[in-house]
């Protein structure tokens, strides 16, 4: 007889986060059950209990991907009856849960206090290109046109069970793009190459040597991982994602600042969109969705409110001055 950790099994994909959201939050609770006894009850039951315990979101997306099996499920003819169809209790996404946006300054304080550490480019290029993590690791030095001051963003890292931490395209054409960049950023970027090259010369750092003839493999990474003891440099071997999160938060904590590093990519979009942007340029840049963008990435600045009234005030100014 088949069971709820089975279905769960064979239906899921381990390398985009929705094993997790099974392991730790269903099948715990409802993975030894008989898929064709499952009543919707139960599911409610673990519904209420998981309520007191995760963000609403989070709860939002465990009853996505357990919908996700179960409609396989029926699908397949495994159970006769869908109990998802008949639940009384279903978990609402709730307000944004991504964080908050930093004001100006305190991203000039935060990105400036990672200067020296082998996270500064990174954390640089997160908050003034908006892209995901796993993007920003899986940028070559082939996908930068300096000329042009254009980066291309085409993949991303995943991590598997199977593989581990492998490459793998856009979930869909929105997330592929090339954007321009800033000539500061373009500046951190362009230092970082020329670290590169001198590592692919056996030059030492900062001595001053003529690097134009010195080449870098053609799928060197910008960000490679930082070599373990007794490991020699590899231009093509992944940073560790989660090794970054951990690394910047710690640091970010050091600074004074309680943020994720998500929250650079919130940052970078609400700046845009308080500076009047438009929605549709901003969410191209990122590769968002106009709603999803809205809904779940802008954030209110007390200097936003501030912008809004004194616009608002001109026109107040034409209107009341003669009441």
């Amino acid at each position: 007889m088949r069971r709820v950790a089975n279905v769960a099994r064979s239906v899921r994909e381990p390398s985009n986060g929705y094993d997790e959201l099974l392991r730790c939050h269903v099948l715990p609770t409802l993975g030894d059950r008989r898929l064709q006894s499952l009543h919707s009850t139960e599911i409610d039951k673990l519904y209420v209990e998981l309520e007191k315990l995760i963000a609403s979101r989070t709860h939002a997306h465990v009853h996505s991907v357990l919908g996700a099996c179960l409609a396989t499920a029926f699908r397949t003819k495994q159970i006769a009856i869908n109990p998802m169809e008949r639940l009384t209790n279903v978990p609402s996404p709730g307000e944004s849960d991504h964080g908050t946006a930093l004001e100006d300054e305190d991203l000039r304080k935060l990105v400036l206090g990672f200067r020296g550490t082998s996270l500064f480019p990174i954390v640089a290029t997160l908050a003034f290109t908006g892209a995901r993590r796993n993007e920003v690791l899986a940028l070559r030095w082939s996908d930068l046109d300096p000329q042009k001051a254009k980066l291309r963003i085409d993949r991303a890292l995943e991590e598997t069970k199977a593989h581990g931490i492998r490459f793998k395209g856009p979930k869909n054409e929105k997330h592929k793009r090339t954007i321009s960049i800033d000539p500061e950023l373009l500046g951190v970027l362009l230092q970082e190459r020329e670290r590169h090259l001198g590592i692919a010369a056996g030059i030492p750092e900062g001595a001053a040597v003529d690097l134009s003839l010195v080449k870098i493999p053609d799928d060197a990474l910008m960000f490679p991982g930082v070599p373990e003891p007794g490991q020699g440099f590899s231009f093509t071997r992944p940073r560790h994602p989660r090794s970054v999160t951990k690394e910047f938060a710690r640091k970010a904590k050091a600074l004074g600042f309680k943020i994720r590093l998500h929250d650079l990519r919130g940052t970078h979009e609400t700046i845009l969109l308080d500076r009047g942007v438009p929605v549709k340029v901003v969410a191209d840049r990122c590769g968002h969705d106009p709603a999803v963008l809205l809904r779940n990435y802008a954030k209110r600045r007390a200097s936003a409110d501030d912008n809004a009234a004194a616009v608002i005030g001109a026109v107040a100014k034409g209107i009341l001055a003669g009441a």
